[in-house]
């Protein structure tokens, strides 16, 4: 039987939760929401949009908002260690997309003109009509 402050911490051992989990992959290493599939990047860009909690597990549905709490609680007692590892992300996505480009530009090119074609039906002033 534990006794005294080791019964205190053997207590606080037990009642800790982890939300947050390193996984390694072949690619790298990511954060992930524990138990689950969704990044911890998901979580946190949509915090930083604004969303409340409440809108992240309408978004995930898969989460809970004590999960959700506890990805941003992860998150705020560890910001400079996600912020990087955010940065070195993005940093990554954009290194790829160019190299993509240089390899395949006529696939780029394709997007690009759908994109100038859609834009116009996308945008705010576009308006449409429906039959009364």
């Amino acid at each position: 039987m534990v006794t005294g402050i080791a019964h205190i911490i053997e207590e606080r051992r037990q009642v800790t939760k982890e939300y947050v989990e390193l996984i390694e992959q072949p690619g790298g290493a990511g954060y992930y929401i524990a138990g689950s599939r969704v990044s911890l990047d998901s979580v946190v860009y949509a915090f930083l949009r604004g969303e409340s909690p409440e809108g992240i597990v309408d978004s995930w549905p898969s989460l809970t908002l004590e999960q959700v709490f506890g990805a941003l609680s992860f998150y705020l007692a560890n910001r400079d260690v996600v912020d990087q590892y955010l940065a070195e992300g993005t940093a990554e996505f954009r290194d790829l997309r160019e190299r993509l480009k240089k390899a395949q530009p006529a696939l780029y090119a394709s997007l690009a003109t759908a994109r100038r074609e859609i834009a116009p039906l996308a945008s705010p002033s576009a308006t449409i009509h429906t039959p009364a």
